[in-house]
Order: structure tokens, then sequence, then C-alpha cells
């Protein structure tokens, strides 16, 4: 595995300087490299929002600009490579790419739009063949201004905006409607939702998918709870531990992804509820077929999203351009293992 992070910041991007000087990264680019075809005034304006941001042109600008010759490289952007899911979609293209004789360049974003960014960029120095990205950033606009317009990408786990190109993820609004269903199919009708931050597109799939299958089971949606913005396991116990408190508690829960789940199952531990609430978690959690009752989830298939991933950037550099934006939805499991078969009280 070869690992590869942006410097820690206080760091300064040629995004900024852009922005700065007011015209594209490319044209930041191009004053860099002292190429002509720019405006003596424009390139007064550049140097200027360099020196004001100390920016320095040798260390991160002068290399941004690819070659026609194949480095055998790729770059790997994923939300975080300690992650379980992220890990086992980061081997699965590794995969694909040891085969080719191709290196791949791993980076964790850890949803932060600054560091995806950067990370990118610390791509392009290194004059990768193609990218294959979670975006976390509000656009990814940016890329256009970065991009050689044959590089290819690919972007995984969430759809990009501002952007067009391959997507591949797993079948969110389908997963969370099978695991609402499951439980309200046990008689639960006090449900709640946990999920991250509403910016990030997979949580707002989810919450789409819950939403569809309380209004399949003409479930009034004031009858359930949806609480976002649990980005760790702490967050998530204090939010079950809170919502247990509550005088109508809900009798079923359904996580949005595996470090809420985590932290959910702490919390009706603690509280030794957890043979009386249902728990049913979006995406596998390590040693959850272990726990007494075991955790039922809706699995991903993450070596099949990073295998998807892999294959469609490889076709485009094979063909030497990028297609037209597909996207690729991967089928997700339910597995029923006991805590997403407990029944309400009443039942």
């Amino acid at each position: 595995m070869t690992s590869l992070s942006p410097q820690r910041r206080p760091r300064v991007t040629i995004r900024e300087v852009a922005q700065l000087a007011g015209v594209g990264t490319k044209t930041v680019s191009r004053v860099a490299n002292n190429e002509p075809n720019v405006a003596p005034e424009t390139a007064k304006r550049v140097r200027a929002a360099m020196d004001e941001l100390r920016w320095e042109p040798d260390a991160h600008a002068s290399n941004l600009r690819r070659t026609t010759t194949r480095t055998r490289s790729v770059g790997l952007l994923l939300g975080s490579v300690s992650n379980p899911f992220a890990a086992n979609i980061h081997r699965a293209i590794e995969d694909v790419a040891v085969h080719r004789d191709v290196a791949v360049f791993a980076s964790s974003v850890d949803d932060d739009a600054q560091r995806e960014v950067a990370a990118v960029e610390a791509f392009l120095r290194r004059k990768v063949d193609g990218l294959i990205l979670t975006p976390v950033a509000e656009s990814q606009a940016y890329l256009a201004e970065l991009l050689p317009p044959e590089m290819p990408v690919v972007f995984i786990d969430r759809e990009p905006a501002g952007f067009s190109g391959d997507i591949v993820h797993s079948d969110n609004v389908g997963g969370a409607l099978l695991a609402t269903r499951h439980l309200l199919g046990f008689g639960h009708r006090r449900l709640a939702l946990l999920i991250d931050r509403h910016e990030i597109w997979t949580a707002r799939e989810r919450e789409r998918g819950f939403l569809g299958a309380l209004e399949e089971f003409n479930v009034s949606p004031d009858d359930a709870t949806i609480v976002a913005g649990l980005s760790n396991e702490d967050a998530a116990r204090q939010a079950v531990t809170r919502l247990l408190a509550t005088p109508h508690p809900p009798t079923g829960i359904v996580s949005g992804q595996n470090l809420i789940t985590v932290g959910a199952l702490h919390a009706l531990r603690q509280l030794g509820r957890q043979r009386d609430v249902a728990v049913i978690g979006f995406d596998d959690v390590e040693l959850g077929d272990l726990l007494d009752p075991g955790l039922s989830v809706v699995a991903q298939r993450p070596h099949e999203i990073g295998q998807a991933a892999a294959l469609r950037l490889f076709e485009s550099l094979d063909a030497g351009h990028r297609f037209p934006q597909e996207s690729i939805v991967v089928p997700v499991d339910l597995i029923p293992r006991g805590s997403g078969e407990i029944r309400p009280a009443s039942h």
C-alpha cells in the first residue's frame, strides 16, 4: 500500500492564489512556469498574490501540468483509510491496479473540503494518470480548472457537484428502504433515523429511503425522529441516550453509518436496553455477528464498488479520453442477525 497525505494546514493552495488574483488556476500555473500568453498586468497581479500568500510555486504549481508520458499511477481519495468500508474499497482498487503494474497513491479527506483540494493538487504534482475521488467539498468545479481535459475521474460513494464524472456508489435509498421496511414489518411505528451531516450526499439519500418506507406503511413522519449531524461514535451514543429518556422513545433505530451504529450500541448496552430496542445499521460492523443479539445490517459491497471504479478508470485510460458520465449503483444486502428482529413491547 502506498500512502500519500497532503501537508498539514496551514498551507496555501493554487486555488487560493487564483481567487486572490481573480484568475483561473491554469493562469497561476502559467505564471509560475514563466509561460507565454499571459498579459503583463495579469502576471503582475498573480505574482503579487503569490507574494502576499507566501506561496512557493516551485513546491506547489510547477508540476501540476501533466506530461503526455504515463506515470503508471493513480490518485485515490477516501473518506478515511482507517474506516473498514474505505479500506476495503482501497484494497479492491489496488487488486485491479497491481495487475496493470500501476501504483495507487491514497489519501484521507476526513470530510474536510480544503483537504480535498489539497489532496488533488498533491496527486497532480506527482502527475498521476487518473483520479478516484470521494467528494466532500460543496462543489468539484475546481477540477475543471486543475485537470487536463483527457484525465479520467471516477467518483465513489458520493455524487459530485459542478463537475461531470463517472460515479460508483451503493444503493443508498434502496438500502434505507430495506432497513426501515424490515422494522415496520415487525410492528414498529416509533422509529428513529440517525445520520451524519445533511451536507453529505449519502446521509440525504438514506433519509430519503427512510421517509419513503414510512410513506409506504402510512406512518406519519411526525411519529418518527431524525437526528442528523452525528459524525462519530460519542455523538451517536449521546443522541440515543437522550432519545430513550423522552416520554415516547423510539422502539426501533435505523443507523445511517457504521460509526453511528457503534455509538448507538454502546448507549443501548449502558442502559441495558439492547434486547428492548431494535437496531439495523447501514454498513456492517466488525464482529457484529458475535454480539448478543447479533447486529442486523444493510451491508454494502465495498469490494464491488472499488473494483467497478478501478475498471471504469482503466477503461477510460486505455481509450485515452473521458467517456460520457455513467452512474453505477451497487446493490446492498439485508443481513438479519437478531437486533433488527426485536419486536416492540406491545407486540
